[in-house]
């Protein structure tokens, strides 16, 4: 495979949304190890499965016929297991927006522009490009406002919609904890354009305050990457703003108890 791969527990066991090449990868690495437990190889087998569906067979086999570990990975595929183990992989495999794609698209964007300017990429795709998610978006979220130097571009916007399945939106800063543009980080230069992240725990803070569902299972995921005591931290000293908004610490309150169980960190008294 052209990806790189993966372990297949990590990338299967509580993940939202599970790419398809990078499962197939993973199998390859891990039906070349010895001694595999029964566990271990019915997960193979109804991901093998769950590949035929979603590839079809003869995508499968020609995958199988290529891959060093192909023979066994058929030989595990075709073995009586019983019943599936793992029923909720069927629905979590989906294609996913790979970071080479957005990369790619960031290319072809900085080659055509007229002039150089600078974006700040923030939500879903700033975690996708930092290694923190892995889901599908068609969007890539700019801070505050779509620069005119490439918004004007009508043209150029709609090519690459068609040839890359992504469009530049907006985000309003508002949304973000105080001080998040003073810990955002370069993505590189690509040509005429500066791209920069916007850091993942204020990605996750700004999520913690958002009501939507595909928010919070953003933010079931991150739970587990991100370090709590950092979150907490950023949560009690820079979220005043969003907290001062009723609906949006409803919100943030029960996220967090959806995530951790517990109260939402209490924000810093009043001086």
């Amino acid at each position: 495979m052209s990806v790189a791969a993966k372990d297949l527990w990590e990338i299967t066991f509580g993940k939202p949304a599970v790419d398809p090449e990078h499962l197939a990868a993973a199998l390859e690495i891990e039906a070349s190890k010895n001694n595999l437990d029964f566990r271990t190889q019915l997960l193979i087998r109804d991901s093998i499965d769950v590949l035929s569906d979603f590839w079809g067979v003869d995508r499968v086999e020609s995958w199988l016929r290529s891959a060093p570990s192909g023979p066994r990975l058929r030989a595990l595929w075709k073995s009586d297991l019983g019943p599936a183990g793992f029923p909720t992989l069927r629905t979590r495999v989906r294609n996913t927006l790979h970071p080479e794609t957005v990369l790619e698209f960031l290319r072809t964007l900085g080659s055509r522009l007229p002039q150089p300017t600078q974006i700040i990429v923030v939500g879903s795709v700033a975690l996708i490009m930092s290694d923190d998610l892995v889901r599908q978006t068609d969007d890539i979220d700019v801070v505050d406002e779509v620069p005119v130097e490439i918004r004007s571009q009508h043209a150029l916007i709609e090519e690459l919609v068609q040839e890359f399945g992504i469009r530049i939106t907006h985000f309003q800063s508002h949304y973000l904890p105080a001080g998040w543009r003073d810990r955002i980080h370069s993505l590189g230069r690509f040509k005429a354009l500066d791209v920069f992240l916007v850091d993942s725990t204020d990605v996750f803070i700004g999520k913690l305050f958002s009501a939507r569902m595909k928010d919070l299972s953003d933010l079931r995921h991150l739970a587990r990457r991100l370090d709590k005591q950092r979150i907490t931290s950023r949560l009690i000293s820079s979220a005043a703003d969003l907290r001062a908004n009723p609906q949006f610490e409803k919100s943030a309150e029960t996220n967090w108890y959806v995530l951790y169980g517990e109260p939402l960190p209490l924000a810093p008294p009043n001086p």
